[in-house]
């Protein structure tokens, strides 16, 4: 018994090892490798077709799960920035127009006045020269005598067109237009470069525009100034209704305190009283000059044009005279007129006189507006004023003080607003 329990021990325990290496010693199966195909980058012509069809940031293949989104946003501008561009490429443009117009008026000026004295100057010698000659000399001083004629004749209807246009008052025009222009250019480009404009900026920028075409027209025909007023008329160059100016409030009263406002209301009524009443009373003074000297110069022509007539008819010595005499107060008259440029004169005085009414509208809008966040703010405001007006912020309100104390006593004030011009 103890022989044979041996011997199944021993076939279990072999059974037994020879199952633990058969499972230990299984074959390795062959390792099969899968190649996955590769991505395809977008080429370039997917990228150009992407971009024509308004797509500006392409989706990038991205391997990380937890990145962040795929999309991009463009950049946010908004359409009234694209439209403030859009005005600042007009105005540029009418910048350049003015610019030139007014180069090309001031040579008219100087041309028709060396061209008319020139013309008249030479009909008066021709018929001074007929004169002196006699009767005896025959054709040769009949021709002097007709030329004399037809030339003051050309010098009365070229000086008559002249006189009507003013060259030299055209050409104070486009240059205060370039002006103008220039400074609402770079009123916008502020706009843009500190401010984020919306749509009434927009609307502001075009109708300044507007108004300064209105105030100074390109053309000649039809929509020319009238050179010869009745009376001065400042010039008016901004919006009849202005939109209030929207500046971010840098405190409570966005810096208007009720002494600003009585000082900004004594300048208005120092403005009124001194500066425009001035500049009225000086280019009423140069109106009604140039009306007189625009006047004698074709007469004084025309009557030497009569005289030669004269003088082809009949040898009288007195059509000689007036002849000669016209001819050379017509030069004269003429010189003074177009060589000192009075029209010129007369439009800087329309001109300043329409200054000193934009400051008055506009100090008197900016006062008037009840909402104080919607005033442009007032340490800024009397800034501008100080500024434009060639004074410190001291001496602004030293003259806001004098007019105050003038007013309660009754006495005249003494002193203009401006010590600009």
């Amino acid at each position: 018994m103890a022989s044979l329990q041996a011997s199944n021990f021993l076939l279990s325990s072999s059974s037994s090892s020879n199952q633990i290496h058969a499972a230990i010693s299984i074959p390795k199966l062959p390792s099969v490798r899968f190649s996955a195909p590769k991505l395809r980058q977008p080429t370039i012509q997917s990228e150009e077709l992407n971009r024509k069809d308004g797509l500006i940031n392409t989706i990038p293949i991205q391997n990380d799960v937890h990145s962040t989104p795929l999309v991009q946003q463009t950049s946010s501008v908004s359409m009234a920035t694209f439209q403030l561009y859009a005005v600042l490429e007009a105005i540029a443009d009418r910048v350049e127009m003015h610019k030139n117009i007014g180069e090309q008026r001031d040579n008219w000026n100087t041309l028709l006045l060396n061209s008319i004295n020139m013309i008249t100057l030479t009909a008066a010698t021709m018929a001074g020269v007929a004169a002196a000659t006699g009767v005896g000399a025959g054709v040769s001083v009949m021709g002097l005598k007709l030329a004399s004629s037809v030339m003051f004749s050309a010098a009365t209807g070229m000086l008559v067109l002249m006189n009507k246009i003013q060259p030299s008052q055209l050409v104070e025009e486009q240059r205060n237009a370039t002006r103008l222009f220039k400074q609402l250019q770079s009123q916008i480009k502020t706009l843009l470069a500190v401010g984020s404009p919306c749509q009434d900026d927009v609307n502001d920028a075009m109708e300044k525009v507007l108004a300064l075409d209105k105030a100074y027209p390109l053309p000649l025909l039809g929509v020319m100034l009238d050179k010869f007023p009745a009376s001065l008329e400042p010039a008016v160059w901004w919006p009849t209704k202005q939109s209030p100016n929207s500046n971010k409030a840098l405190n409570n009263n966005n810096g208007w305190t009720k002494e600003l406002e009585m000082e900004m209301r004594e300048v208005v009524e120092v403005i009124k009283r001194k500066d425009c009443e001035d500049y009225e009373r000086l280019g009423n003074k140069a109106l009604n000059m140039n009306k007189v000297l625009a006047t004698s110069g074709p007469l004084l022509t025309g009557i030497a044009a009569l005289g030669s007539a004269f003088m082809v008819s009949s040898n009288s010595p007195w059509a000689a005279t007036v002849a000669v005499v016209a001819g050379a107060l017509a030069s004269a008259v003429n010189t003074f007129e177009h060589g000192g440029q009075v029209g010129m004169v007369f439009e800087m005085y329309r001109n300043n006189a329409g200054f000193f009414k934009h400051m008055q509208e506009s100090i008197e809008s900016t006062l008037d507006e009840c909402d104080v966040e919607k005033k442009e703010n007032g340490e800024l405001f009397e800034m501008k004023v100080a500024l434009q007006l060639g004074r410190s912020l001291s001496e602004l309100r030293d003259v806001a003080k004098k007019s105050s104390y003038s007013r309660i006593e009754g006495s005249p004030m003494d002193e203009f607003a401006s010590k600009l011009f």
